[in-house]
C-alpha cells in the first residue's frame, strides 16, 4: 500500500462530465482514500435543457444554474476539491481571472461539429496554450499522480471537449504527469477498468444532481441527444504516453546522422552478407543454402525496421542503397570472375534478392504510427 494516499486530477469540460464520463471511477478513487481533484473548463451555459420548467434559464443563468448542480453532483461523489478552470487555483500565476465561456455544437453529418461562430470568450476561441497553462498551474499546485481527461477526440466529438483533451494533455506531458484518456464510444476498452456497482448508489445521486441534463429513471438515465443508457456502465482508461518525435521532425543535422547511420549500416550488412551469402549446410543429405536464406531475411528486417522506426521512405532507401552498392562491388568481376559471387544460383538470387527486397519496402503503403502510444 502506498505511504502517502493517490492524487488524481480530472479535467472536464462541463458540468455533468465528471459523473457521465467519470463518475464511478471519481467516488471509488475518494472511497479508497484518494484526494480527488476535479476541474471544469467551462460552466455549459449552451447546454440543452430536459426539463420543461427549467427551459427559460439562458446563457449565464444556465451556466450558474448548473454550477449549482455540479456542486450537489460533486457532494455525492465525496469531491472536496473542485475549481473552474479560470478562477482563482485553475490561472496561470499573474494573469487575471477568466472565465471560460460553453462553445456549443451543433449536430452533423459526422456527429458533433462545431457551431458557425463562438463568442469570443468561449473555451475553443481561447488559445490552447493558454488552456494548457491554467491547467498546469492546478498541476503544480495539486501535485497530483494522474490526469485524467477524454481521448483526442473528446469522446465524441464536442469542440470543448476536444480542447480540453488536448490541453489537458500538454500540460500533464510537459510537467510529466501520466495522463489517462477516458475511453471514447465505440473505442477498444482500455487495461483500467472500474465497475460502478459498489459505488452504484453515489453515481445516480450525482447523475439526478445535474437535472437540466440528464433524466434519471429506475437503472437508466438519458441524454437530451438520445436513447437511455445503463447506470452500471463501466468506465474504462487508457494511458496516453508522450508521442515520440519522428523523423519528419528532425533538424537537418539530425538528419544528417541518419542518413550517414543508415548508409553505414547498409554497407556493413551489405559485406557482410555478400561474404557469407553461398554458405550452405548438409541436412537430411540435402545442402540447405543459409547464408543467402539469412542475407535475405536480414536485408528485409533492416530495411523493413528503418522504415518503421524512422517513418520515412528515404531512410530506407538510403540504407538499401548503402547495402546493395555494397554488394555490388564485391560482385563486380576481375579478370578471372568473381569469387564472392560466382556465376550460380545463389550467386544470381543474391544479385537480384536485395533489390526486389528493397522495391517491395520502398513500395509498401505507408507504415503509419499513431501520434500517441498506448499499453
Amino acid at each position: 500500500m502506498a505511504e502517502t494516499p493517490e492524487r488524481v486530477l480530472f479535467v472536464h469540460a462541463h458540468p455533468d462530465d465528471e459523473t457521465l464520463a467519470t463518475g464511478a471511477t471519481i467516488a471509488t478513487l475518494v472511497g479508497s482514500g484518494a484526494h480527488v481533484t476535479v476541474v471544469t473548463c467551462t460552466r455549459g451555459e449552451l447546454g440543452e435543457v430536459i426539463p420543461e420548467p427549467l427551459r427559460s434559464l439562458t446563457g449565464e443563468a444556465l451556466g450558474e444554474h448548473r454550477a449549482r448542480e455540479l456542486a450537489a453532483a460533486l457532494a455525492a461523489l465525496g469531491v472536496t476539491d473542485h475549481r473552474f478552470l479560470g478562477d482563482a487555483g485553475a490561472r496561470w500565476e499573474g494573469r487575471p481571472p477568466r472565465r471560460y465561456l460553453d462553445s456549443g455544437m451543433r449536430w452533423g453529418a459526422t456527429g458533433a461539429e462545431p457551431l458557425e461562430s463562438v463568442d469570443g470568450l468561449s473555451l475553443t476561441a481561447a488559445e490552447e496554450g493558454e488552456v494548457a497553462a491554467d491547467i498546469a498551474a492546478v498541476i503544480l499546485d495539486v501535485q497530483p499522480d494522474v490526469v485524467v481527461s477524454y481521448a483526442a477526440d473528446g469522446g465524441y466529438g464536442h469542440p470543448d471537449h476536444v480542447r480540453t483533451a488536448a490541453a489537458a494533455r500538454t500540460a500533464a506531458d510537459v510537467l510529466g504527469v501520466a495522463f489517462y484518456a477516458v475511453d471514447s464510444e465505440g473505442a477498444r476498452r482500455g487495461p483500467v477498468v472500474v465497475d460502478p456497482a459498489p459505488v452504484l448508489d453515489r453515481k445516480r445521486r450525482a447523475l439526478e444532481a445535474h437535472a437540466t441534463q440528464v433524466a434519471v429513471t429506475g437503472d437508466e438515465y438519458a441524454l437530451s441527444s438520445g436513447g437511455p443508457k445503463p447506470l452500471a456502465a463501466t468506465e474504462s482508461f487508457t494511458r496516453v504516453r508522450e508521442a515520440e518525435p519522428s523523423f519528419s521532425d528532425y533538424g537537418i543535422a539530425a538528419r544528417v546522422v541518419t542518413f550517414v547511420v543508415a548508409a553505414g549500416l547498409g554497407l556493413f550488412a551489405g559485406a557482410l552478407l555478400t561474404a557469407a551469402h553461398q554458405a550452405t549446410a548438409t541436412v537430411a543429405g540435402v545442402p540447405v543454402p543459409w547464408g543467402l536464406i539469412a542475407g535475405i531475411a536480414i536485408v528485409a528486417l533492416l530495411l523493413v525496421g528503418l522504415r518503421i522506426v524512422f517513418e520515412s521512405r528515404l531512410v530506407a532507401l538510403v540504407g538499401a542503397l548503402g547495402f546493395i552498392g555494397a554488394a555490388a562491388l564485391l560482385a563486380l568481376q576481375g579478370a578471372g570472375g568473381s569469387v564472392i559471387v560466382p556465376d550460380n544460383v545463389a550467386g544470381y538470387v543474391w544479385t537480384f534478392g536485395p533489390v526486389l527486397v528493397a522495391t517491395v519496402v520502398l513500395a509498401w503503403p505507408k507504415l503509419a504510427r499513431s501520434t500517441a502510444r498506448y499499453h
